[in-house]
């Protein structure tokens, strides 16, 4: 075991003696002074695990002698010990940035405490972690096996994000092949289950049926409208461990009043799931109700350019006499525009803003070495994500809100998965360039391991002619084709995609917030 070396200055150090010879049994090697200067001339000749400092020494203080060690030793942890319970003396050592604040008299296990948490705090919980861990393993992996519904599925994938949150944060990965192992064979379930029951959730009345895209407006945004302002904002690509990474920063301005989940439309992508979330209506719907506004696979044109006309559409067939705005922000400029607009959007009904960061930065992934490099797993994609949300306009925006009476919604309209295994298969020059989703006619491919639709309108797609059939990537597969083959897998493989059947691109987050300060 690493042996501490821990400097104490006190004016009163020999009454201290118990205490020290309590933490040298304890395996610590303690350098006890009598006071601040003699703390600070150490600490110019060597550096110390940790430093006790009593505030209230003759000569020169606790708090200036924190001020000097934290100058020339910045990241050395100071433990500060007083009797003085004043509020502003533990304002000023807080604002130093302090590792702890202990109170005279002192009990021998209150200091071991203390130490514990600054010194082995990461160890324990690395080793609490690794252990709790592998005590749910079996439960998950149990359940997995099980004829789940559409809410358990959701319950097992968060508890598998929660698990690679938990670990990520730990010194020691001995677990996190374990858990990816285990994420793959709850996928490989999951595929199983949409491939069984999706059908079902679009034609049968009775079944068992989660919330999916086309519903979202009509049963969780508008009955939130009222007598206050509703912020309905939409991360496009946001996978729920992406939302529980940058969670913490928003708990810092709002109430998590809510978190639930939903389940995308298939095809996981924007011209599908996020037109559906906006228009009400699933695919075919779409298309045929608003020709002039449905854009199919056989258009070059932008396939997201009119979910202010969907939504406007589907606010008039809900008979809902509101003022709402539309807001779609691809860049830092617009997101200023946005938060400085925020006073005068108090005058609507519903808010809606789009942000299309986190897509952006999935395909520039894909296309951009450097990201690659600054990416190269699902910590860093988290990493960058966290990032981006620290020094975003968005933030900005959620700060101006939290001091108004508002209701805010964050979702997305569907995840990513990072996708390893390259799958062939042939199609002609019309067919959809996705990389886990194929629209077309004589698709070609083994049969195993895709999601097949050979009759698109049982599932409420689109069809270019009479032989138009689906192919969905499941799990982390993503179609390559044989003449090209090579290509595809050294360019694609590892990248974030979407448009396929995993949990990571259909359940995903709707979380309702309620600012802390009105």
């Amino acid at each position: 075991m690493q042996r501490y070396n821990i400097l104490w200055a006190d004016d009163e150090i020999d009454l201290l003696k118990p205490h020290i010879l309590f933490l040298e049994k304890k395996g610590y090697d303690i350098t006890p002074v009598n006071s601040g200067s003699d703390a600070i001339e150490l600490c110019e000749k060597k550096t110390f695990d940790i430093v006790f400092l009593d505030e209230n020494m003759p000569g020169m203080s606790g708090l200036e002698s924190l001020s000097e060690i934290k100058n020339l030793r910045p990241n050395m942890p100071v433990v500060m010990i007083t009797k003085n319970e004043e509020e502003h003396i533990m304002e000023e050592a807080i604002g130093a940035k302090i590792a702890d604040y202990l109170i005279k008299p002192l009990n021998p296990n209150q200091i071991l405490l203390s130490v514990k948490k600054i010194l082995d705090n990461r160890r324990l919980i690395t080793e609490r972690t690794n252990l709790n861990y592998q005590q749910e393993f079996r439960n998950i992996a149990m359940t997995v096996q099980d004829h789940l519904d559409h809410e358990e599925w959701a319950d097992v994938y968060k508890k598998l994000v929660y698990w690679e949150l938990e670990i990520e944060d730990t010194d020691n990965d001995s677990m996190e092949e374990v858990l990816l192992m285990q994420k793959e064979e709850a996928n490989t379930q999951f595929c199983k289950f949409i491939m069984d029951d999706y059908a079902d959730w679009l034609n049968d009345p009775e079944s068992s049926k989660p919330l999916l895209s086309h519903q979202v407006m009509k049963k969780k945004v508008f009955p939130l409208l009222g007598e206050e302002p509703v912020f309905f904002i939409v991360i496009d690509n946001l996978r729920y461990d992406q939302w529980k990474i940058i969670e913490p920063i928003v708990a810092q301005y709002f109430n998590v009043e809510s978190e639930e989940s939903y389940y995308s439309l298939l095809p996981t992508t924007t011209a599908y799931a996020r037109n559906a979330i906006f228009s009400g209506l699933l695919p075919t719907e779409m298309e045929k109700k608003h020709p002039d506004l449905w854009v199919g696979e056989d258009s070059e044109d932008g396939k997201n350019n009119n979910e202010d006309k969907f939504l406007e559409k589907q606010i008039r067939r809900n008979n809902l006499d509101i003022k709402f705005t539309y807001h779609k922000i691809k860049n830092t400029g617009q997101g200023k525009n946005f938060s400085d607009q925020i006073n005068n959007l108090m005058a609507n009904d519903l808010n809606v803003a789009v942000y299309n960061f986190v897509d952006m930065l999935s395909h520039a992934r894909t296309d951009v070495a450097m990201i690659r490099e600054l990416a190269p797993d699902e910590g860093a994609y988290r990493s960058l994500t966290k990032s981006w949300f620290e020094h975003s306009a968005l933030l900005e925006a959620i700060k101006k809100l939290s001091d108004k009476k508002v209701k805010v919604v964050i979702t997305t309209d569907h995840g990513t998965t990072r996708v390893k295994k390259p799958f062939k298969i042939i199609g002609d020059r019309n067919v959809n360039s996705n990389l886990r989703y194929k629209q077309g006619k004589n698709l070609g491919y083994d049969l195993k391991n895709v999601m097949t639709v050979t009759d698109p309108a049982k599932y409420f797609l689109p069809k270019l002619n009479v032989s138009t059939s689906y192919a969905f990537a499941i799990e982390d597969n993503f179609f390559a084709y044989p003449n090209n083959f090579n290509y595809y897998v050294n360019y694609f493989k590892d990248t974030f995609q979407h448009g396929g059947v995993s949990m990571e691109e259909m359940i995903i987050p709707f979380v309702l917030l309620r600012s802390k300060n009105v």
